[in-house]
């Protein structure tokens, strides 16, 4: 993905990786990262932090991608609580929130796809340094509050509650990292499509409002309805039966 790493990234994330790999990360100074990516110390330190930075630094630029790309398709005028507006003019109708979530997540995973020989040597790295693992968490948790953050901006308002956010962008990134792990085990393997089923099943689960059976298919639930009635304790079969069946007329 050429948008997200650019030259100077790509060659400090590739050299730093490379020589993780083969010198370990303790062992490997930053001085010889810039050597290696060809900038000089300052340059460095400029566009990182540290080697932890240098790391995940096309997650950071992979990050800001997927924010801009989720902006684009937000109303131009932004309602909200503390604005005093009118939530409901702030919903675009010709937005399906819960699909662009989806499509954004799935710029991340063709993103590691796509850099192969570095996402398995990070992958490796991860397992190696706890400092690293560490780091990859706090990111994991950056694309969750920007998937929450957008949907409680973009929803409909009856479907924008905190909890129900909160629940999409944690299975999206859930189902996303499980996936993505999969074929860091595995990169032979094709895992797109089984990636696209699993979004549909969460956003076909959301729209539902229930996640009770996401694989289900849509056959087996129609006419499927939920009965709830009250009996007394003590009542035998034949009473809750008959009460079930009141219910339902």
């Amino acid at each position: 993905m050429t948008a997200v790493r650019t030259h100077t990234h790509a060659q400090a994330v590739d050299a730093a990786v490379d020589l993780f790999t083969r010198q370990g990360y303790e062992g490997t100074t930053v001085e010889e990262i810039a050597d290696a990516a060809k900038v000089s110390r300052a340059t460095f330190f400029r566009r990182f932090r540290s080697k932890e930075d240098v790391v995940f630094a096309d997650h950071e630029l992979l990050l800001e991608e997927v924010v801009v790309m989720l902006a684009a398709t937000r109303p131009d005028a932004r309602a909200s609580e503390e604005s005093g507006h009118d939530l409901g003019r702030a919903w675009d109708p010709d937005v399906d929130p819960y699909l662009e979530v989806c499509r954004a997540a799935r710029m991340v995973f063709d993103h590691h796809v796509g850099q192969r020989d570095t996402s398995l040597a990070r992958y490796a790295l991860l397992q190696q340094v706890p400092a690293l693992r560490d780091r990859e968490l706090i990111t994991t948790h950056r694309y969750e509050r920007a998937f929450t953050h957008y949907l409680r901006d973009t929803l409909p308002p009856e479907r924008s509650a905190s909890t129900a956010s909160i629940a999409f962008a944690a299975s999206v990134v859930a189902v996303h990292n499980a996936i993505l792990r999969r074929w860091l085990r595995t990169p032979s393997l094709e895992l797109r499509p089984e990636l696209e089923e699993a979004f549909a099943d969460l956003r076909r689960a959301a729209v539902l409002g229930t996640a009770a059976h996401p694989l289900a298919d849509d056959g087996n639930r129609a006419g499927r309805r939920v009965v709830v009635t009250v009996v007394e304790g003590g009542a035998g079969p034949d009473e809750v039966a008959r009460a079930v069946r009141d219910a339902l007329v």
